[in-house]
């Protein structure tokens, strides 16, 4: 059990939260990175398999080199990109593309993004077969060679999900960006009435700023109307945003408690062995670091915005479209989005740039 798990546990005294995280230190986190080799091994295997079964066409349209700028090149909404489509996959095929992105996500994280992309059907009727709703229209890039050891990439794209992982050295794997949005929010008719895809995104965000009093709420609301979308839309590296809205030092414990809960729904999109590893830095930074703000109304059925950020992360959750049933949810990383940071400690040690 990760350091971060015994904080949030009911039974600690919450009281204690600030100091306690304070005395996380570099030692609590090597457990799970070593266990982050498990996924990285799966990752490779996963990968290597599903290339195995490509004639030479699909591996020329799935794989770059890793150091391609097709690699940072990420985005969310529904138009043309570079990659292999599961629409010209093979159903062996298109298997394996999900086994790949399986060993990355969580049963939490692989539901989401499957029903993410099954939405694509309620559009497609919504908008009288409109060809770019699309469920088989998702994209999966190889980028390098897919080694247990080595450094290469792998990004599973298409609209309104985009993951993207790189791995260095067979120790270290980043995991931003990570975006999933959902259209419709809500699915109002049909055999899938009451699919609400990031119900607990939302959910978690609106118990937060409601339980602020009013003083709290002048700090942490920072816009009267939410922007239209995500302020770091699909920029390929992005810096902390201001203002920051209330730090956590000044949330009752009852209040940082829901605040954790937020932070925890980001980065359990991944398996254990990722998140854990993500979580305990988050702690290691402490309280102090970690700020909230939000924009628009704090009522359900209006157009809201958040976002959760410290010195190395940052969250950000809109909803505002389509009459607030179109959100948005994307985590970022400050220093390692496409594994920035991970790749420069390698050029440093292995080649002295």
């Amino acid at each position: 059990m990760t350091t971060w798990l015994k904080i949030v546990l009911p039974s600690v005294a919450l009281a204690g939260l600030i100091p306690l995280l304070a005395e996380v230190t570099t030692p609590a986190a090597k457990p799970a990175a070593a266990s982050a080799t498990t996924a990285i091994g799966d990752m490779a295997r996963a990968a290597l398999d599903f290339l195995a079964t490509l004639d030479d066409a699909q591996k020329a349209q799935a794989s770059f080199a890793m150091d391609s700028a097709e690699r940072e090149d990420w985005h969310f909404v529904p138009f043309e990109r570079k990659g292999l489509t599961l629409k010209e996959m093979r159903p062996d095929q298109q298997h394996l593309a999900y086994g790949l992105l399986h060993t990355a996500l969580s049963y939490d994280g692989f539901r989401k993004a499957t029903q993410i992309m099954s939405l694509e059907k309620i559009l497609w009727d919504l908008e009288k077969e409109s060809p770019k709703r699309d469920a088989a229209k998702y994209y999966v890039s190889i980028f390098g060679t897919p080694s247990a050891t080595g450094t290469w990439g792998w990004r599973f794209e298409g609209h309104h999900m985009s993951m993207n992982f790189t791995i260095v050295d067979g120790k270290n794997v980043a995991i931003t960006p990570s975006f999933l949005g959902a259209n419709p929010g809500e699915v109002m008719s049909g055999n899938r009435k009451g699919l609400q895809v990031l119900q607990r995104e939302e959910e978690l965000g609106f118990e937060l700023v409601n339980a602020l009093d009013e003083t709290q709420k002048k700090t942490a609301i920072i816009l009267e109307k939410s922007p239209d979308e995500v302020i770091t839309k699909d920029d390929h590296h992005v810096k902390p945003l201001e203002p920051t809205g209330l730090n956590a030092g000044q949330m009752t414990p009852a209040q940082r408690t829901k605040l954790q809960a937020i932070i925890e729904t980001y980065f359990r999109r991944f398996r254990p062995e990722l998140a854990d590893g993500e979580l305990a830095k988050v702690a290691a930074a402490g309280w102090d670091k970690l700020n909230f703000a939000w924009a628009g109304a704090t009522q359900v059925g209006q157009g809201h915005y958040y976002r959760v950020q410290n010195n190395t992360f940052l969250i950000e959750f809109d909803n505002t479209q389509n009459n607030a049933h179109h959100p948005h949810a994307v985590l970022r990383d400050f220093a390692n989005d496409f594994g920035t940071d991970y790749l420069q400690q390698h050029l440093r040690a292995e080649h002295g740039k």
